[in-house]
């Protein structure tokens, strides 16, 4: 494109960049980025907040607007072309006769962007970089940027960031009466609409849908270049409709009518490349045994599964065991479930170590709490684990007797707390 349209492209860029305010300060440890001279590579869903966090990470480094470089790949009026990173840098230094910290938004499209980020860190330069593609990233970082990045997997908002732009606050000690039911009251539409920023912003589920369709029609149709687009949806709105449950690829080529199983594959490959959809494999010491088994399906966000799945209250325990999924992720934690005679929702693992079970129910009654702790104390006795959590709802009023190392812990006090499981 020609020198003077791609300036005043990167000139409104830079104003909309530099003027963002009042954004949301995320629950990550940016001082393990700032400090680095590593590439940071921002990896996560489509509109989960990665501009803006490179908006904080700008704002940290109290850099002036002729100190950084920013482009934003992902606007319409930029085709992407092999020279496109050296004509944006060479403007930034005809502009501003300085070298630039680099913040390189949606970079997955440009092609040989890894070897002009490699080019510019071998030269000193500080760069980040986003993207919403974990294949695209993984195998163009793997050829060139090995041992020279860090990647940060960015969420949609934690129940603890959602609450910050809520305004909300609430002590980490007891609860009054008053409080308990506010916090359960926020909790509850957490589970419903989701973490998406601009969902939550704007109160409107209907919003998520079309960032469903943004994920699915941008980052999976588009970029593989699939001519089946009405299978791709359908087998995305089964598993929001089956989120926390066991699917076998043929029950999948059975809903989207495909022929081929290497296709059902496939896209379930593209689900989890644009972070739609994560697959949670069964426990097994034997890596072969992992693959052949059953998995279960997580949405990367409640609004996907609370918009386009299921919308009825039985379904409520799905929704919090999502979120569960989400945090522990976001805590950096390595899972699996477990599953014998009773089943156990995950097992987190750290090295060759099962370290921790944890069981996510709505509540205890006296019809479930027989298979709820059993699965919890199976899990433990088999692994020899001495940590179990009950993650529940609410506080517990059934009285209950509980098996030695496990605790009960209300989903509020769980999902706020930050240092649980395994830190960032």
């Amino acid at each position: 494109m020609d020198k003077r349209s791609l300036q005043e492209i990167l000139t409104d860029q830079k104003e909309s960049f530099q003027n963002k305010t009042g954004l949301i300060k995320r629950d990550v440890n940016l001082g393990a980025y700032l400090n680095t001279a590593q590439v940071v590579v921002i990896a996560g869903v489509r509109r989960c907040g990665k501009s803006s966090l490179m908006v904080l990470i700008r704002e940290a480094l109290g850099l002036n607007e002729s100190e950084y470089c920013y482009c934003n790949f992902d606007d319409e009026r930029i085709a992407p072309y092999p020279t496109l990173l050296n004509d944006v840098y060479a403007l930034h230094l005809e502009m501003h006769r300085s070298e630039p910290v680099f913040f390189l938004d949606e970079i997955q499209g440009v092609p040989g962007w890894e070897k002009f980020v490699n080019r510019m860190y071998e030269q000193g330069r500080k760069i980040f970089v986003t993207g919403s593609n974990a294949t695209l990233l993984s195998s163009e970082i793997s050829t060139s940027l090995t041992g020279r990045n860090k990647v940060l997997e960015l969420y949609p908002f934690s129940f603890s960031e959602y609450l910050q732009l809520e305004g909300k606050t609430y002590p980490r000690g007891p609860l009054s009466v008053k409080q308990r039911s506010l916090l359960l009251n926020d909790l509850n539409t957490y589970l419903e609409t989701g973490g998406f920023p601009l969902v939550v912003k704007e109160k409107d589920p209907e919003i998520a849908h079309s960032l469903f369709q943004d994920i699915l029609y941008r980052d999976i149709v588009v970029r593989y270049k699939l001519s089946n687009v009405e299978e791709v949806r359908q087998i995305a709105l089964y598993l929001a409709s089956n989120i926390g449950k066991l699917f076998s690829y043929a029950t999948l080529q059975s809903v989207s009518g495909l022929k081929s199983l290497s296709s059902v594959k496939n896209y379930l490959q593209y689900y989890e490349a644009s972070y739609l959809y994560y697959y949670l494999k069964k426990f097994d010491f034997s890596v072969k045994k992992q693959i052949l088994n059953s998995r279960k399906v997580f949405a990367v966000d409640n609004a996907i599964p609370g918009r386009l799945g299921f919308r009825f209250s039985e379904n409520k325990g799905r929704l919090l065991e999502n979120a569960v999924f989400i945090e522990l992720r976001r805590r950096g934690c390595e899972l699996f479930y477990f599953s014998n005679k009773y089943e156990c929702d995950f097992l987190v693992k750290e090295n060759i170590h099962i370290t921790e079970a944890i069981q996510v129910t709505l509540g205890l009654t006296a019809n479930n709490i027989h298979r709820e702790l059993g699965g919890l104390t199976e899990a433990m006795q088999t692994y020899k684990t001495p940590r179990g959590t009950l993650i529940v709802l609410d506080e517990v009023k059934l009285a209950v007797d509980l098996p030695q190392g496990v605790t009960v812990i209300p989903a509020y006090e769980w999902l706020m707390n930050n240092s649980a499981g395994r830190a960032q």
